[in-house]
Formats: structure tokens, C-alpha cells, sequence
């Protein structure tokens, strides 16, 4: 199928006080906002680095940690006031700055940096092939042509980097090697997705970073280079786990985010989870609100052969917040 670009469409009013009113009202499609989320004044919010707000992708089975640096309900609701926060503040300066229209179909230039031990397969070398395809899928998954919501998103691969560096390898999330590796490669803006490809510790798959209103050299999403397209992680080697991360560094949580309780993954058109899926477990339920878990997400756990599809309130989500923190 082709790839199809959003079709929301969004106009900057000439006032500050429309245009705000306009970016909350976009932000509030398929969101649910977490309690208490919007009552904290612009100066109140407290942005932490980006690394600090990380998330990751676990092998079931596999002896890892369990979700390094997953949010709690008090760090959900500080992301969700500071992204109102940072709404307010883009629609002050694009109302004062007299700009256009806000980005409704975004291009994300993507520089690959591949991690090897040295020159072998083994070592971490995978071939371009590989790389060519991985962001043929996110393509694929962003524009609903895999069989969900259609988002605003593509991806123009810009540069494929290999370092070879053995004290990188594997990479280790959250240690001092990583933000050594990050900050010594990362390139571009915001608005640039840097991928990190190679070797994971603690039977990861990978991470991400959320977006935050100040760039961070830690800004960028890891992922096992073998879970690429025709890489050797069976049952999650289709390309997923690279779509699961970069919805997360467009803001999304993950489905099961919160359990059965609150507000969730703050979209409402997401039915609630308490745990995260593995597998493919057909009309798992795991909670009383109405609807099954959403298996199929992207932001689940399920193998890449069960997963295909974002939904639109997602889709609107990771618009709002690119037009809050990453947008030009």
C-alpha cells in the first residue's frame, strides 16, 4: 500500500489566547488527561533530562530488569502538565512570532549510528539492508498501512554512522558508557531522530527517551540490532520493537501504562490493560472497563507477528506533542 499522510490540519490564530485555545483542544482528541495534569502553572512544571524519563522493551523470560526507569503515576502526571505547559508556552510564541500553520504532516530525518565490537556479524555489523528495511516498517506502521490509524509521521533515513568502539558494547542502559556514546554522536534538533543500533544489556530489546521542551544529548531511541527486519531475535525480529520505541519518543506510554486504573496511557480509544501481553494471547482481558487489551498496539509487549496498529487518539498524541516539544 502507499504511505497516506495525516489529513488533520491545524490554524494558528492571530491572538495568543485563540491560538492556546486551539493547541488545548487538539491536544484533548483521544487524550485522556491524568488527574491534576493541567493545574500546574508554566513555571511550576519542573523539566527533568531527558534520559531520566526513559522507557524500554524486555524479552519475556529473558532475566532482564524490568523496565528500567518506567514512569510512575507521579512522573505520568509531571509529563502530562509539563506537556500542557509546553502547549501553553509554543502557542505564546508561534501567536506573537505571527506563524502559520502548526506541523500537521512531519518528515523525521533519521541518523542511524550502528555499534559494533568489531567488523563481524557477530560483532554488531549488521548490513544496510537491514537498516533500509527497519525504516521501511516504521513507515509502514506510522502510516496505518499495516492496518491501524494513519499518524502524521515518515522517516527519511539521512545517514548510517559505524563506530566500532568494544567499550560501547553491548550498550547498557543507563550507565556512563551510553551517555558517553550519545554525547560524543548525536546529531541535528529536535526534530531528529538519532537510532542506536547494537548489542543490549539485561536482555533488552530496547529504549527511548520522551520528548522534553530543552534538547538533552540523551535524546534518541536504542535498539537490538537483531530485532531488526531478518535479524536473529525470533519472534521479535520484524521491525516492532523500532516502532514501539520511536511512539515512545513521540510521547506515547505504553498500553498497559497505569494499569486498570486512572487514566492509563492518557488515549481513550486504547482499552485499559493491567500488564503487559506476550505472546499473541487472543481476547485476553485483563480488566473491567469495557473493551479486550489492546494486543495488537504498538505499545505493547506482544511478538511482532501480533502487532500492527496505532489508534487515532495515539495518532493525535504524538501530533500534539511534536507540535509542543519538537516542532521548528
Amino acid at each position: 500500500m502507499g504511505l497516506r499522510p495525516n489529513l488533520l490540519t491545524r490554524r494558528t490564530a492571530g491572538v495568543a489566547s485563540t491560538t492556546l485555545a486551539l493547541l488545548l483542544s487538539t491536544a484533548a482528541v483521544g487524550v485522556v488527561p491524568a488527574a491534576s495534569a493541567f493545574s500546574a502553572a508554566p513555571g511550576e512544571v519542573c523539566v527533568e533530562p531527558a534520559d531520566v524519563h526513559s522507557d524500554a522493551r524486555t524479552k519475556p523470560g529473558g532475566g532482564a530488569k524490568h523496565e528500567p526507569n518506567e514512569l510512575t503515576l507521579a512522573e505520568t502526571r509531571e509529563r502530562e502538565a509539563d506537556l500542557a505547559a509546553a502547549l501553553r508556552e509554543r502557542g505564546r510564541f508561534r501567536a506573537g512570532a505571527g506563524a502559520t500553520t502548526m506541523a500537521a504532516s512531519v518528515t523525521i530525518p533519521v541518523v542511524v549510528h550502528v555499534i559494533q565490537e568489531n567488523s563481524t556479524r557477530a560483532g554488531g555489523n549488521i548490513p544496510d539492508s537491514m537498516i533500509n528495511s527497519q525504516i521501511s516498517v516504521l513507515n509502514q506502521s506510522f502510516s496505518g498501512a499495516t492496518g491501524g490509524a494513519s499518524t502524521a509521521f515518515s522517516f527519511q533515513l539521512q545517514k548510517i554512522n559505524r563506530v566500532t568502539n568494544p567499550s560501547w558494547y553491548p550498550i547498557v542502559q543507563g550507565s556512563s558508557a551510553e551517555r558517553s556514546m550519545k554525547t560524543s554522536l548525536r546529531t541535528g534538533g529536535k526534530n531528529t531522530l538519532n537510532l542506536y543500533l547494537g548489542e543490549l544489556s539485561d536482555s533488552l530489546l530496547g529504549w527511548a527517551t520522551f520528548p522534553t521542551r530543552k534538547l538533552n544529548s540523551m535524546d534518541g531511541v536504542v535498539v537490538l540490532s537483531e530485532s531488526l527486519p531478518g535479524g536473529t531475535a525470533t519472534n521479535y525480529n520484524q521491525g516492532d520493537t523500532g516502532t514501539h520505541e520511536v511512539g515512545h519518543w513521540l510521547n506515547l506510554y505504553h498500553t498497559f501504562q497505569g494499569g486498570c486504573s486512572g487514566s492509563g496511557d492518557s488515549v481513550s480509544d486504547t482499552a485499559a490493560e493491567a500488564s503487559p501481553a506476550s505472546g499473541c494471547p487472543t481476547g485476553r482481558d485483563t480488566c473491567t472497563a469495557p473493551g479486550v487489551d489492546p494486543i495488537t498496539n504498538f505499545m505493547d509487549y506482544s511478538y511482532d507477528s501480533c502487532m500492527y496498529q496505532f489508534t487515532a487518539g495515539q495518532a493525535s498524541r504524538m501530533l500534539t506533542a511534536w507540535n509542543a516539544y519538537r516542532a521548528a
